[in-house]
């Protein structure tokens, strides 16, 4: 799938990194373009490709400090610059575009709903969020702005791809070897995804080309995604069992949102040399995922690939009434509501030092 990247913010701007980077590592040319859009000079100055500093009038290269509502402001005041410095980017060979953010901080949980909505106006392609959530672990004010950015950001792009940092991030690790294992993971999953037939060894058996993905995700709302690898027999009768067990992995234990299982449709692709790829062991995983999903929408196919192992991706499509999903939903209204109580809290202890009883010292 050709595709063009847009990264808002801090974090969206360093996974669109990691993506670029591993397209380009990888040779496969499915990302086309990529732009990286903040409010934070200081987070601009890595990123190797072009940059776009929006809302100086505002916040004079300084960020938006978490306030995700001045984040969608700035983008709204300052969409007919980015919508023009995309329009230069964007052409008849795209596919799909997405909008690259974590959805817990300010300019980019802010800033991408309004720019996927403007996108999904002027462009006839397929506009997907690809969105990060917030640890458990993060603030509440993480949890409200991603609640609230996710709500409408689902409602104004095609699709949300979303990730959940709880999923890969590992005990022991600083919060900066986090995040860079989380984009390496997330991109090694997105980048052979939006790869699958556009860079293939060899001629797959069942093809998988865009229109696969995008019919996946023609449902709307939350999409999820799931990826696991192994060594592979040489023989492709001896990886039926390999591929299934693979898929399996995927879907329960490597997905960017575990537990999220009941879906609308979905898509299976097996990646591997043409040799050890097995369509026995394909139909026999695509059925399986059939069941699980208790989904009548189950596509798949093959993706070869020079490699020993073999590597199952599972799109799901729809998950939205996951268990996942509705508990995070359920943690962003609390914190909401606590942040509510303490502003309460904070605007009574103010009263005491702003009434007439009693005289100031001057």
């Amino acid at each position: 799938m050709k595709t063009v990247l847009v990264g808002v913010g801090q974090a969206g701007g360093k996974l669109t990194t990691a993506l670029a980077s591993f397209d380009e590592e990888m040779g496969f040319g499915a990302v086309r373009d990529a732009l990286a859009v903040n409010t934070a000079s200081a987070d601009l100055q890595s990123v190797p490709f072009e940059t776009m500093l929006i809302g100086q009038d505002r916040v004079n290269g300084h960020g938006v400090g978490g306030d995700n509502e001045l984040g969608a402001e700035i983008m709204q005041n300052d969409i007919d610059q980015v919508m023009t410095a995309l329009g230069n980017r964007i052409s008849a060979e795209t596919e799909s575009i997405f909008v690259v953010a974590g959805l817990g901080g300010g300019t980019g949980s802010g800033g991408a709903p309004v720019l996927a909505k403007r996108l999904s106006r002027v462009y006839d392609v397929p506009v997907y969020g690809l969105g990060v959530l917030p640890g458990s672990d993060e603030g509440a004010l993480y949890q409200v702005n991603a609640g609230r950015s996710l709500k409408t950001l689902a409602r104004e792009a095609d699709a949300v791809l979303l990730i959940d940092n709880d999923a890969w991030k590992e005990s022991g690790e600083s919060m900066s070897e986090g995040y860079e294992a989380i984009n390496q993971n997330i991109a090694r999953r997105v980048g052979l995804l939006l790869a699958a037939g556009e860079a293939t060894e060899g001629v797959a058996e069942s093809v998988v080309d865009s229109s696969e993905i995008i019919n996946t995700l023609r449902a709307g709302g939350i999409a999820s995604l799931g990826y696991a690898s192994t060594p592979a027999a040489e023989e492709a009768a001896e990886n039926i069992s390999v591929i299934t067990s693979t898929t399996r992995n995927a879907m329960l234990t490597g997905s960017s949102l575990p537990e999220a299982t009941d879906a609308e449709a979905a898509l299976l692709i097996v990646a591997g040399q043409p040799e050890r790829l097995s369509r026995k062991g394909v139909e026999k995983a695509r059925k399986w995922v059939e069941t699980e999903t208790e989904s009548m929408q189950v596509r798949g196919g093959d993706f070869p690939i020079d490699s020993s192992r073999l590597a199952s991706l599972v799109l799901l499509g729809g998950v939205e009434r996951s268990d996942r999903v509705q508990r995070f939903m359920t943690r962003a209204e609390q914190a909401a509501e606590e942040a509510a109580e303490i502003d309460q809290t904070a605007r009574e202890a103010d009263k005491t030092f702003q009434n007439d009883e009693l005289d100031g010292l001057f």
